[in-house]
């Protein structure tokens, strides 16, 4: 006859399950999605920070995995390493500006928003975009990734695009006009929305590098009535890409763990620094 489980693994288990689902979780968010007593909840998100598995968030009894959960598995993926390193950044620069901000990385035939500061704008349009899905070729996250890529993917990515049926997607049927963008936005280093797409609001959004490939892009929405792409381009775009370079070195760079807080005072810093030059 097998044994039984051991309760408290079981738990430890679901409850790192359920901090991977979501960028940053909530003890509240924790027990409703674990049904795991609070004071567990608690003295396990203890043990995992003492471990260097999880780190305490800016906001009240709110956590997130750290890159350490790679020790756990060799199956471990770099998209928790890429929200690690973009969460403190992006969200110093939205307290500073107000606009929200979003880091995507690809997946299959579009980019998918893995870190967003909507909850944290008060200029946002929508509830939440954490798991959006955007098109490559009409929106300005998805642009920034297929632009700067390397070639043999980018060619891989457009053939992905030219069978979706997604209706944004249509724009990959005039392979002149999707190569004329991506050039365009090579040679200014930043992308920008299909402006057909969502009027009403605008993103300029750059690649984000691990060594020499891009794994992910991040970006800036503002709404068009309050603020002109030129005013973006002018007052943001700067700090955006600094940003994105940040992230690019900590992707790069191995950060130890006991610097792990340390980021968000680094991204305060950035953030605060204002207007860079590109």
């Amino acid at each position: 006859m097998g044994s039984s489980p051991i309760r408290a693994v079981t738990r430890a288990i679901d409850l790192l399950q359920a901090l991977n689902r979501r960028p940053i979780s909530t003890i509240d968010e924790l027990h409703g999605q674990t049904g795991i007593p609070k004071p567990s909840i608690v003295r396990l998100l203890r043990t995992f920070v003492a471990k260097g598995l999880v780190c305490h968030a800016p906001k009240h009894g709110a956590y997130y995995l750290t890159s350490q959960v790679q020790s756990l598995s060799v199956g471990y993926h770099s998209v928790p390493k890429i929200v690690e390193a973009a969460a403190p950044l992006l969200d110093a620069m939205t307290s500073q500006v107000k606009w929200p901000m979003a880091v995507s990385v690809p997946d299959g035939n579009a980019v998918v928003i893995r870190y967003s500061t909507v909850p944290r704008s008060p200029l946002a349009l929508l509830h939440s975009s954490i798991n959006m899905r955007l098109s490559f070729v009409t929106r300005a996250l998805g642009r920034a990734f297929l632009a700067f890529c390397e070639d043999d993917e980018r060619e891989i990515i457009l053939k992905a695009v030219n069978i979706s049926s997604e209706p944004e997607d249509a724009f990959a049927q005039n392979p002149v006009a999707v190569r004329r963008i991506l050039a365009e936005t090579r040679a200014q280093g930043y992308a920008t929305r299909d402006p057909r797409v969502r009027p009403v609001s605008n993103t300029i959004a750059v690649p984000v590098f691990e060594d020499t490939r891009v794994v992910a892009t991040v970006g800036l929405t503002f709404i068009s009535s309050a603020l002109t792409l030129e005013g973006a381009v002018g007052n943001h775009l700067g700090q955006v890409k600094q940003i994105g370079l940040e992230i690019s070195k900590r992707l790069t760079r191995p950060k130890p763990t006991s610097e792990a807080d340390r980021g968000w005072s680094n991204g305060a810093r950035i953030a605060r620094s204002g207007p860079l030059s590109t």
